[in-house]
């Protein structure tokens, strides 16, 4: 059976509001609702979220088309960035290309990328050490973390070059038996199931 790693789509930047609180813009909640009227939504038996906001919302509507609850877990979350506040996007692109080419050092103050991936590879093999391999389960997160668990279950070092495409709302599958990938980065909404 098939595990999913699923990122929040868009969502209504505001330099005001601290980044985890941000939600989905309506964009964001748009793709987020035909995503959720697909079959593989619809398949899902469990589904675990980050704490933050976007991820949750995102979180909400697939649960509401699986008739699944929602289990926020710890440790889930983006790489902290709180050191540098926000970043308009230019500098915040920069700033995460340089996060990951460099994944034993710290951005300004910035959890480092190493750290960051420990913490969401412990999460998910936590929650998947307990789980029954026979029900599909959705992680739904962040890119950036989403990337460093990427990277870590193709055995491959961490790379910007493994990231989501701009603007989120992507996902990857993988197979809960071996934990191989069957599928790349793809728009939520446009995935056609598990094969």
């Amino acid at each position: 059976m098939f595990g999913l790693y699923v990122t929040h789509p868009q969502v209504k930047i505001d330099p005001a509001v601290p980044v985890p609180k941000w939600g989905l813009s309506d964009i964001g909640s748009a793709r987020a609702r035909m995503a959720a009227d697909t079959a593989w939504a619809r398949q899902l038996r469990r589904i675990v979220s980050s704490d933050e906001t976007k991820a949750i919302e995102t979180a909400d509507i697939l649960a509401a088309a699986a008739g699944a609850d929602v289990e926020i877990a710890a440790g889930m979350h983006e790489n902290d960035r709180s050191a540098t506040g926000f970043l308009p996007p230019p500098e915040f692109e920069d700033a995460a290309n340089w996060f990951f080419a460099h994944p034993e050092e710290s951005f300004k103050g910035w959890e480092r990328a190493i750290d960051a991936q420990r913490r969401i590879v412990s999460a998910v093999e936590r929650i998947l050490a307990g789980h029954d391999d026979t029900r599909p389960i959705a992680f739904v997160g962040h890119g950036g973390v989403g990337t460093l668990l990427k990277c870590h279950l193709q055995g491959r070092p961490i790379g910007r070059d493994r990231d989501q495409p701009a603007g989120g709302g992507n996902l990857y599958c993988f197979s809960l038996a071996d934990r191989r990938l069957s599928c790349d980065w793809t728009p939520i909404e446009k995935w056609q199931g598990w094969m």
